[in-house]
């Protein structure tokens, strides 16, 4: 029996930097928006000086907008942490980060990049999204899953660190097209065929996640946890 997206409910997806979002949940993003569900994102950091100028973050905030735009993101939440120095963060500050935004949105469904991504940024945001939704709080998501994203998800060691085996699948063959868009409004992290970041790869993976289950497009996810209430 398959399932619908009432499933989901109102959803917060958090991205360790901008275009993740677009990158593992796109597709879903734009049929739960289409479906009149309430869709958060959740951009945990901004990029600094002198790594990043100014010019080049402001780019990559507006292109968030567009892409946000396109895929129907309710509200976009920026965590403003520092990229790629998130090991550098004390944890107690990342997760107070998350936890806030958590308590902010109340999602009934989280979805996380994936543990096993070889980004720090990724696996840390992944561990201080566990702690802010742990059961034993009076309120707290029922569905948690976690996404791939290529040139993350995809680099990790096989068999030193944990592989990528969706078990969740959801068809995206009407809004392939959406989340291909809203990549190609992140103009700055696009790059050219056979890079993972490129249009065609998207398309393949969508493809062979679809394949899997019998559809002509799809994304595929890790369940974390699923709580059935009474």
């Amino acid at each position: 029996m398959e399932k619908k997206l009432e499933m989901f409910g109102r959803t917060l997806v958090i991205a360790p930097h901008p275009d993740d979002e677009a990158l593992g949940a796109g597709g879903v993003i734009a049929r739960l928006s289409n479906a009149g569900h309430d869709v958060y994102v959740a951009i945990v950091t901004t990029g600094r000086e002198p790594e990043f100028s100014r010019a080049d973050v402001a780019r990559v905030h507006g292109e968030a907008e567009t892409a946000h735009a396109i895929l129907g993101v309710r509200r976009t939440l920026w965590l403003d942490l520092p990229a790629a120095q998130l090991v550098d963060t004390p944890r107690q500050k990342l997760n107070a980060a998350v936890r806030e935004t958590i308590l902010n949105v109340r999602p009934d469904t989280v979805l996380l990049p994936y543990a096993g991504d070889v980004h720090i940024d990724h696996q840390l945001v992944f561990e201080a999204a566990l702690v802010a939704v742990r059961p034993h709080q009076a309120e707290y998501p029922s569905t948690v899953l976690a996404y791939e994203t290529l040139s993350e998800t995809n680099w990790n060691a096989p068999y030193l660190t944990p592989s990528f085996q969706p078990n969740v699948y959801v068809d995206i063959r009407e809004t392939l097209d959406r989340k291909i868009e809203a990549m190609k409004a992140y103009a700055s992290q696009l790059r050219a065929s056979p890079h993972e970041r490129s249009v065609e790869a998207l398309r393949a993976l969508a493809t062979l996640r679809g394949a899997t289950v019998h559809r002509a497009a799809a994304e595929g996810f890790v369940l974390v946890r699923s709580v059935v209430n009474p």
